[in-house]
């Protein structure tokens, strides 16, 4: 039996009024979801699309969105996408003897659990209305890209969309080999101007610093991005020639406007696939990088779009920095305005909040010089009476920032979320004062909170508590502590004496050195 016909998220549904827009959402590995976070802040902004177009891991969430899955459920699929489950491995003799070597694995781990985990139906892609969807696959016996409409799009295709040489094995589909396009090129913009869309909309991921960087990972990664980002320039220039023809008059598929492009990419190369097998980084985490660099961009959109220029694409060294997960709990009350009256009603009901927050400093040595010693904020809040592990996708960070009371310094943690559609903000502050050493534990493991109605702390205060960190919840924070984008295991040990100094500094004026000023006076 067929699938019924739909009408996938984001699909201009053949609305003439609409602008003539593509998606384009390249490759990048199981990093792709990153794009899903940028999806959801693309299509909160309501944008249409009359064609999508994936590559290599991009064609994983046009899969999704065309099997008729809502963002929110795509985010969700790849944040409780279990890594271990994408491997499998060939028979051994593919191993131990050269001459027989394909690949480094077998697709059998994505057909029969990450497909269907991410929700994935042939039979919706190829029944979806409203946008035409288009996979990009390598013919390897022509060497050319072929593009393959989602009407026709099968299991086989989207397997050897994604099998770059050497990791999966080439797929044979009616005595054709077919592999991975990402380096022929990862994505296809000209096939979109080719079908009439005049509005490009890209999200890209692949990795564009100009230092090589040592090792036979990142030696193999290089190869890629310097085939993905040259197959892209190429076609930057090409859509910039067709600009300037149709300025001089001319037609070209159809077109009598300049072709404009949006380009949504993180500042610098997200971390490689192996992070993700590591724990080095959550697919969650990629989500909020995504919805974070596009609303930046939708920010500072401009109506033109980006040039179709190379520099367009470059990226910059990810600095040394530092993340730790810290979890903080305790009483809390919709009926209550003041952290402390919030504490003390939901103790007397029972109702307690817990934030589970990961903390990311992207740059360690800006971090310290920085006055408002700013980070990243991500995370979970469970609260019984609103919903339990509600997503946050916002997030504010600061450790000990200045206050008008030059004996007053904060701690900041802040997330947004959204529950059943409305907008909440959880804002807490812990209160570091100048004083006694005895105060040191229970000023740097209290926070003041209180939850606000709407996306900031300008909404109306719905609810109050205190959360604290206890003795077990510090050892487990120590023990999340990790450098992030260190080169080596020297690079590792700085980074960590310089967060270890500047945090015994601080705790020094502000305990010891103010202790040891009023011993004195007195």
């Amino acid at each position: 039996m067929a699938a019924q016909a739909h009408i996938p998220q984001g699909a201009a549904a053949d609305d003439s009024r609409l602008p003539k827009r593509a998606l384009i959402l390249p490759g990048g590995g199981m990093r792709l979801s990153y794009a899903a976070g940028a999806l959801a802040e693309i299509f909160a902004h309501d944008l249409k699309f009359q064609h999508m177009d994936g590559t290599s891991g991009g064609s994983l969430n046009l899969a999704m969105l065309l099997s008729g899955l809502k963002i929110d459920d795509i985010c969700e699929r790849w944040r409780t996408l279990n890594m271990r489950k994408t491997i499998s491995f060939l028979p051994l003799g593919n191993y131990i003897w050269p001459p027989r070597f394909v690949a480094a694995g077998s697709a059998a781990a994505f057909r029969e659990k990450v497909y269907p985990h991410l929700g994935i139906d042939f039979e919706k892609i190829r029944a979806a209305e409203g946008v035409q969807g288009t996979f990009n696959v390598c013919n390897f016996g022509q060497k050319m890209n072929e593009v393959i409409l989602h009407q026709d799009m099968m299991e086989d295709f989207l397997v050897a969309g994604m099998s770059l040489p050497g990791t999966l094995p080439p797929v044979t589909i009616k005595d054709a080999v077919y592999l991975d396009s990402g380096f022929i090129q990862d994505a296809n913009l000209l096939e979109a101007v080719k079908r009439g869309a005049n509005e490009l909309w890209l999200v890209w991921v692949m990795g564009n610093i100009p230092s090589y960087r040592s090792g036979p990972l990142n030696a193999y990664v290089q190869l890629l991005e310097m085939s993905a980002n040259g197959a892209l320039i190429k076609e930057l220039q090409q859509i910039k020639d067709i600009n300037a023809r149709i300025a001089n008059g001319e037609q070209l598929y159809g077109h009598q406007q300049p072709i404009t492009l949006h380009l949504i990419k993180p500042a610098h190369p997200l971390p490689l696939d192996s992070a993700l097998y590591t724990g080095a980084i959550s697919h969650n985490d990629l989500i909020e990088m995504g919805r974070t660099d596009a609303r930046a961009y939708f920010n500072s959109m401009k109506p033109e779009g980006v040039p179709f220029e190379p520099y367009i694409l470059k990226m910059t060294t990810q600095k040394t920095g530092l993340q730790f997960k810290e979890t903080m709990k305790g009483g809390f009350s919709l009926d209550a305005v003041d952290p402390r009256d919030g504490q003390t009603k939901g103790k007397q009901a029972n109702t307690q909040l817990a934030m589970h927050a990961t903390v990311s400093i992207d740059d360690m040595d800006a971090f310290v010089k920085d006055a408002n010693h700013p980070g990243h904020l991500t995370g979970t809040i469970d609260f019984a009476p609103l919903g339990m592990g509600m997503v946050a996708n916002t997030g504010v960070f600061n450790l000990f920032k200045p206050t008008d009371d030059p004996k007053l310094t904060l701690m900041v943690y802040e997330l947004g979320f959204e529950h059943q559609g409305e907008a909440y903000y959880l804002a807490g502050r812990k209160e570091v004062r100048d004083g006694s050493v005895f105060k040191l534990w229970p000023e740097t493991t209290t926070l003041y909170t209180q939850l606000h109605k709407g996306a900031d702390k300008s909404g109306a205060i719905i609810g109050a508590g205190i959360l604290t960190l206890g003795a077990v919840d510090l050892t487990k924070l120590v023990s999340t502590l990790t450098v992030t984008h260190a080169d080596s295991f020297q690079e590792k040990i700085k980074t960590l004496g310089v967060f270890s100094g500047f945090f015994m500094r601080e705790l020094w004026d502000t305990y010891v050195k103010q202790a040891h000023k009023t011993s004195a006076k007195a």
